[in-house]
């Protein structure tokens, strides 16, 4: 009989590479997904739906012991939201309420993965150095701080089961993030805010699906592991590698960071009273603009055994193979 497992966030794009990984392991899925999300690009995948209540842990218990889950990866979560409240109630008191149900229900728990994000730690300020497992958090952003909530908010569940990783920018196919930049650098035009030096990380997909299914069968718990393909980039790599994957040229430009940061004012205070939000505001422009993203990955690579398979040139191959035969570019 296949264990089964409930992955939150399962419309989503580190979902649906989730769903991948966890049907290659054997795993029996049941796909957490609003009523409203779309889910026809999941109908490929041998799987269960179910609909929860984040926001009842009775109702989380019951589902939970109705479903007999072994495992858990909590995915679902907001990158933008209006308020820190929001990102707050989604991103943290979302996660925790699952995390107690997960606790108090009479199921064959062994493992909640969390995944939460390298913004829980926010950037060095300076390119020197590198963001360790136990780097001193310093978010600067209100998703970042909610998700450091809700790693603070898990923590104080002390008989949960749980490993908590947190990647860095994540990119490959069904992305609609970094996809953004990758199609303006496809189209000839590479801009960037400022002229400032600087480190960044990146983790293929696939590198972090795997791992995430992967450390359901770990016997660790209570860790936490940063998580990316263990390289360092500079600002340029994505546009360089862009480049000589697609045989293009690109008109480059720096844009003055304080016009960057007037434009951003003007989207925050256009936006104001409406329900979406911006692409840009000035806290997203901290995180863009900032000088250090590097992390270690040492810990999770003795501990989960993580070997990434692919650097940053090797994903943007694949990514870019998806996106031309799915006709995204």
């Amino acid at each position: 009989m296949k264990e089964r497992v409930l992955i939150t966030g399962a419309s989503g794009f580190v979902g649906y590479h989730l769903i991948e990984h966890a049907l290659i392991n054997n795993l029996e899925i049941f796909a957490a997904v609003r009523h409203t999300s779309k889910t026809d690009h999941l109908k490929e995948f041998d799987i269960q739906y179910t609909d929860i209540n984040f926001e009842d842990v009775d109702a989380l218990k019951k589902e939970l012991e109705e479903k007999q889950y072994t495992y858990i990866i909590h995915a679902a979560g907001v990158t933008a939201a209006k308020t820190q409240q929001d990102y707050n109630r989604i991103n943290a008191q979302y996660t925790y309420n699952l995390a107690l149900a997960a606790s108090q229900a009479n199921i064959p728990l062994k493992k909640f993965v969390f995944l939460s994000s390298l913004a829980a730690l926010g950037p060095l300020l300076t390119i020197n150095g590198i963001i360790e497992d136990d780097t001193p958090p310093r978010p600067v952003t209100a998703y970042g701080r909610s998700k450091l909530l809700a790693e603070q908010k898990l923590l104080s569940i002390p008989q949960l089961p749980l490993i908590t990783l947190r990647p860095t920018a994540v990119y490959g196919p069904r992305d609609t993030g970094i996809y953004i930049i990758l199609k303006q650098f496809s189209k000839g035009f590479e801009p960037y805010i400022g002229k400032i030096e600087q480190r960044l990380s990146f983790v293929y997909v696939s590198d972090l699906a795997n791992i995430a299914v992967k450390a359901l069968q770990s016997p660790i718990t209570g860790k936490t592991y940063n998580v990316s393909d263990g390289k360092a980039y500079s600002r340029y790599a994505l546009a360089d590698f862009t480049k000589q994957i697609l045989n293009k040229k690109t008109y480059k430009v720096h844009l003055p960071v304080v016009v960057i940061k007037v434009l951003a004012g003007v989207l925050e205070k256009v936006y104001a009273r409406s329900n979406k939000t911006p692409a840009l505001n000035i806290e997203k422009l901290d995180e863009l603009n900032a000088a250090n993203w590097i992390c270690d990955i040492e810990n999770i690579s003795r501990d989960l055994n993580y070997l990434p398979a692919y650097d940053l040139n090797k994903g943007l191959e694949t990514t870019f193979a998806w996106y031309k035969k799915n006709n995204w570019l």
